[in-house]
């Protein structure tokens, strides 16, 4: 095993403090995005029903959202000096994302399966746009821009519930 450095390759436009704080709302983020991706892919495997098409490939849309901002929060995160972890127990360790049911689901159960995990996360991340509002604002953009994307696909998963 790798020896890590003691201090950061990387310098950081932050203070401290701040540092310490806006890697802790982007490792949880990251930790967040990548459960949603993973989630998502399990529904998208297991979903049955009438409307599985349209559910199989909006599933693949939420994947990809959730990928791309992964990267996202794990580069901001880099370029601020704060080392992201994204190991698979720690995912499962930290996300806030609820826990996915196994094995085959029924359309309107994957549906309101990940309106739940969207309704979540969105709580969540405005808490976090709340923590950066002081600390670090191009964080809390980014926050912005993912909170915004989620709330849309979070209204049109609730969409196929009305």
């Amino acid at each position: 095993m790798a020896k890590s450095p003691a201090k950061s390759p990387i310098t950081s436009p932050l203070s401290d403090d701040h540092k310490k704080s806006v890697g802790a709302v982007l490792q949880a983020t990251l930790v967040d995005l990548i459960d949603l991706s993973l989630v998502a892919k399990q529904a998208h495997w297991n979903v049955v029903g009438k409307n599985f098409r349209s559910v199989h490939l909006q599933l693949d849309e939420l994947v990809t959202t959730a990928r791309t901002y992964t990267d996202e929060v794990a580069e901001r995160a880099s370029a601020l000096g704060i080392s992201p972890n994204g190991k698979a127990k720690t995912v499962a360790a930290s996300s806030g994302i609820p826990e996915f049911p196994e094995n085959w689901l029924k359309e309107d159960d994957v549906v309101a399966a990940v309106v739940t995990a969207l309704a979540k996360l969105v709580e969540r991340l405005r808490g976090r746009i709340d923590e950066t509002d002081k600390s670090d604002l191009v964080t809390q953009d980014l926050l912005i821009e993912i909170t915004k994307q989620l709330e849309q696909a979070h209204w049109m998963w609730q969409a196929q519930q009305a």
